[in-house]
């Protein structure tokens, strides 16, 4: 007898690990000249050949997103991300670090929602000089506040190994071992977590 057996009994076992989990690859830069639609791209690549959640791509951008309470924004945007963001289960952030800490991008649209993040889980895949490893750190204190529950597993991309000239994204072989056993994480406490919210 396994976890969700245990838990809650083999019928309701069935329909949980049955359906498929949405995961949405959240790109957490908008910025002319990113590499996040790469890293974005490469993860969802990865995931896809798992075949065990339906991954999707969603990109800040394509929101338009005005600072949160500033006057004249564009209400239609913001209605659409709380719809995509509401439609997912779990997420893995592609997150680039701006001055120690998250884009401003990626914060605004963070604190743009509450309920549809609560109760999901998140992995983290972050890139930098140093990895992006201090934008990661803040993202866990933010992501905590807002209820969702992050892996340990956290893969963190060099500019000057992962990428060349900064530019192309060409990661080590060790990278994608990484994102697996980031995904290894995320999908059991993200079909946990759906029992939450049911």
């Amino acid at each position: 007898m396994n976890f969700f057996s245990k838990l809650f009994g083999t019928k309701q076992e069935e329909d949980i690990t049955m359906k498929k989990s949405n995961i949405g690859i959240i790109l957490g830069s908008t910025r002319e000249g990113r590499v996040s639609p790469q890293v974005g791209e490469w993860v969802k690549k990865l995931a896809d050949q798992r075949g065990d959640a339906h991954y999707t791509i969603i990109d800040i951008a394509d929101y338009k997103l005005p600072l949160l309470g500033e006057a004249g924004g564009d209400a239609s945007g913001a209605a659409a991300w709380s719809e995509i963001i509401a439609k997912q289960d779990g997420f893995v952030f592609i997150v680039q670090e701006y001055n120690h800490s998250i884009s401003a991008s990626l914060k605004n649209a963070l604190d743009y929602l509450r309920v549809e993040w609560n109760d999901k889980a998140a992995g983290i895949v972050s890139y930098g000089s140093v990895g992006g490893a201090r934008a990661a750190e803040h993202l866990r204190g933010i992501l905590s506040e807002l209820s969702v529950a992050h892996v340990r597993v956290h893969p963190a991309l060099s500019l000057f190994t992962d990428f060349e000239n900064g530019t192309e994204l060409k990661p080590a072989d060790v990278q994608a071992a990484s994102v697996n056993q980031m995904l290894d994480q995320v999908i059991p406490w993200t079909t946990a977590l759906n029992t939450i919210r049911k």
